[in-house]
């Protein structure tokens, strides 16, 4: 159950005596060896999960062509700088490799509860190891922690996570951006929606308080973009 409270049981139905710790996901780890549980258990999803966020397509794309994306445009590794400075191919492959990354990030996570962990659920895990690829996105360790807003890749988690919200919050995204021509009122109305939406699919608990923290840390980079949208001097994703 997510956001549920796992415990170690012996005997008669009682309580383990040796501990039962309350991990970072709002669940009890199992009591012998916690601390090491905690430590290693449910960091190892979270750091690869991490640095796969880091792989950076808007700075590799751009970097096979010949051409320095943070010296380009807006100097920002996304899409729509992408767009804007190399194109319709370049930013397609952009978006779907940043995408992947926070799929592939969701499913780590879902694997390692399902096979690896005792102290964290399915559903909490995989959304936790998807705010750890967003992060990476945004502070990658390769790239000298200087990333993009992290949208596509809490899209393509949450394509992950429920398929249906997400191919609607994909293509609502695409929508929104191809008739006003503003990807941030995009990116913005998607996070506005991120909670809701993976609620809707079933989510509670933990799972939603890292689903939030995903569109936060989203929110929190488009400030700039924010800024310009109230002055209105924010920049098109044709211009």
């Amino acid at each position: 159950m997510v956001g549920g409270l796992r415990s170690d049981f012996h005997g008669e139905g009682k309580l383990s005596p040796y501990c039962c710790a309350l991990n970072a996901f709002g669940e009890v780890s199992s009591c012998r060896g916690a601390n090491k549980l905690l430590q290693v258990d449910v960091l190892v999803p979270l750091v690869v999960a991490y640095l796969i966020g880091s792989v950076d397509f808007g700075v590799i794309v751009p970097r096979v062509l010949g051409v320095d994306i943070y010296a380009t445009g807006s100097g920002n590794p996304g899409t729509s700088n992408v767009f804007r400075s190399l194109g319709k191919g370049p930013a397609a492959l952009v978006l779907l490799g940043d995408g992947a990354k926070g799929a592939i990030a969701a499913a780590i996570g879902t694997v390692w509860a399902g096979v690896m962990s005792s102290t964290a659920s399915v559903e909490t895990l995989a959304v936790a190891c998807a705010f750890a690829a967003v992060l990476g996105h945004v502070v990658p360790v390769w790239h000298r922690f200087h990333g993009g807003r992290g949208v596509a890749t809490a899209i393509g988690a949450a394509i992950f996570l429920a398929p249906v919200f997400g191919l609607i919050l994909a293509v609502a995204w695409l929508v929104v951006t191809v008739v006003f021509k503003v990807a941030s009122v995009a990116s913005l109305g998607a996070m506005v929606l991120y909670v809701p939406g993976l609620a809707l699919a079933g989510y509670r608990g933990w799972a939603l308080m890292w689903a939030l923290a995903i569109a936060v840390l989203v929110v929190a980079r488009h400030t700039p973009n924010i800024r310009r949208l109230v002055t209105g001097s924010e920049r098109t994703v044709g211009g």
